[in-house]
């Protein structure tokens, strides 16, 4: 019986995460249960870190913070992870500044599942697992240029969440700087989530030109230059190539 109800709560959670944000009635049609069992299943979860409410419309379920954490690990071994590390360790070397792998978590968010540490005594840290929005960050809005229009408009219809004073909320406005990173090759956040942090990303290519990835250098505001950013901006641009080239087998 035990067996049964870890078996049902598996579906379930792999349910929501092909459907999230979804209701419990949807769920409930889907697996033909009673609403009771389905809604037992879901608080479950969710007290255990695997699901949580939507933050607009809590009646609808969506993946949660411990799912995220658990893919870093997961990832690793991956033919991705491997291709990555030593071309950021070698770009981390060349700029001396922390830099960060981030994969997309569909249109919910990024979540980084690797960082090279710089010696620098002041310098950023986001933890491994940690997830942020794709609209207010350089990493984000890498992913974002290399999406369908289509997704870009879903993610847009959903309203854009402001973070700080220059997070990019007005829906022309992204879709303006979207133009710019496609153009550029790079993305660049400048305290746009969270405050005195700038990053310079790129996106990590497959084949057919889905961004699988992207990497980043992040940096205290104290110490981002614009005179810089065009060489930042070429070397992240290549290190994003090299490991694209290096996953391929390139």
């Amino acid at each position: 019986m035990e067996m049964k109800s870890v078996t049902r709560s598996l579906r379930i959670l792999e349910a929501v995460a092909q459907h999230q944000p979804v209701t419990v009635g949807e769920l409930t049609k889907l697996f033909e249960l009673p609403k009771s069992t389905v809604q037992r299943s879901l608080v479950t979860l969710a007290e255990a870190g695997w699901l949580r409410a939507n933050r607009k419309d809590t009646t609808r379920w969506e993946i949660g913070a411990r799912v995220l954490a658990v893919r870093p690990a997961a990832l690793q071994g991956s033919s991705l992870y491997a291709a990555a590390r030593e071309p950021m360790v070698r770009l981390r070397d060349t700029v001396n500044e922390t830099i960060h792998l981030s994969v997309p978590d569909a249109l919910q968010c990024v979540v980084v599942v690797d960082r090279v540490d710089c010696d620098q005594a002041v310098r950023t840290f986001i933890n491994i697992g940690d997830t942020s929005p794709l609209h207010a960050t350089a990493t984000g809005r890498a992913i974002l240029a290399h999406l369908p229009r289509a997704d870009v408009e879903e993610l847009i219809g959903r309203g854009l969440e402001r973070f700080s004073d220059s997070t990019p909320t007005d829906s022309a406005g992204l879709r303006a700087e979207l133009d710019h990173v496609r153009a550029d090759g790079y993305s660049v956040n400048l305290n746009q989530y969270r405050p005195d942090v700038c990053g310079v990303a790129a996106a990590i290519l497959d084949t057919d030109g889905t961004p699988l990835a992207a990497v980043a250098v992040s940096m205290p505001a104290s110490r981002y230059e614009p005179d810089r950013l065009p060489t930042w901006g070429r070397l992240v641009a290549d290190t994003a190539s090299e490991i694209s080239a290096r996953r391929r087998g390139a």
